[in-house]
């Protein structure tokens, strides 16, 4: 039987991942801006009652990390607020919520891969109102599950590879940052991954899902030069390491945002593909023209 499911934030990267990949095989309501507002509490509660979905899955975010700085209030209302008002209709409607959260809520700190159970510490504007809405779907619902991701990218919307391509495209050198220290993550994984979290019994609580092996922005930078080399031609020469002191930005960004995955992984019953092999896909899909169909992805 194919289940009803509404998709909040079908317009970015995410969110029209997921779209694609789950139409096929579930009843699929996808919304996004401008046909909601997130600012607006009766958009959301308007479109809950006239579906009455069994599963709802969040993808929408503020997700500008240096303008949350000069908007805290905006990006608390989208980030915190509104995951508040879902979790309060799926609890009513007996559904089932997926919403996406972020390494932001970590300071950085630490040294070794964040657990779920791991304090919490976010360190601006962005984070905290993340943090916030955890806590306010955790409040107001109980059949949950808060999917912590980071480094997200995929061939949907604006993200760190098409920026390096388009510079490497236009440019001899360029500069990164080198000592900020995650797990780049392709949105098809991500998306393969809630799709087999939905063909569980109803998991609940917080769960951390990247691409396994860690990368610094640098490494990353030189790993997309590499692999798009053997499909387009580039102008880079150099890709320079720095300092996160000598690219300053508005907001604070953790240092260290490596998430553990061993909790999902016990759960889906194999771990997630290494980071490159991700970003090989992606390209594959950018480049080649061989967008994976949704049954390719399930192999």
């Amino acid at each position: 039987m194919r289940r009803s499911i509404l998709l909040i934030g079908n317009t970015g990267q995410l969110g029209q991942e997921l779209q694609r990949y789950l139409a096929p095989v579930a009843d699929v309501t996808a919304v996004g801006r401008p046909t909601i507002d997130l600012t607006q509490p009766d958009s959301l509660r308007q479109i809950i009652h006239k579906v009455q979905p069994q599963i709802i899955i969040n993808t929408a975010a503020y997700t500008a990390v240096d303008k949350a700085e000069t908007e805290p209030e905006l990006a608390t209302i989208i980030n915190a607020i509104a995951p508040g008002i879902l979790a309060a209709e799926a609890q009513q409607f007996n559904s089932h919520l997926i919403h996406i959260s972020t390494d932001y809520v970590f300071d950085g700190r630490q040294s070794h891969p964040y657990q779920e159970i791991d304090a919490t510490n976010p360190l601006g504007a962005y984070g905290r109102s993340k943090l916030s809405g955890e806590q306010a779907v955790q409040n107001n619902c109980n059949q949950y599950i808060i999917l912590r991701t980071a480094w997200v990218y995929g061939s949907y919307g604006n993200n760190f590879v098409k920026t390096m391509l388009r510079l490497g495209t236009e440019r001899e050198e360029i500069r990164v940052v080198a000592d900020q220290i995650g797990s780049p993550t392709w949105t098809g994984d991500i998306t393969r991954a809630i799709a087999q979290l939905l063909e569980l019994n109803n998991p609940t609580g917080i769960y951390h899902y990247t691409n396994s092996g860690v990368a610094s922005w640098y490494d990353f930078a030189i790993a997309i030069f590499e692999e798009a080399q053997q499909l387009i031609p580039l102008k880079i020469q150099r890709v320079i390491p720095i300092t996160t002191p000598e690219y300053p930005t508005l907001a604070q960004r953790p240092a260290y945002s490596v998430l553990a995955c061993g909790k999902i992984t016990k759960v889906l019953g194999t771990p997630s593909p290494h980071w490159r092999q991700g970003l090989r896909k992606m390209l594959a899909e950018l480049y080649t023209n061989s967008y994976e169909s949704a049954d390719s992805l399930r192999r």
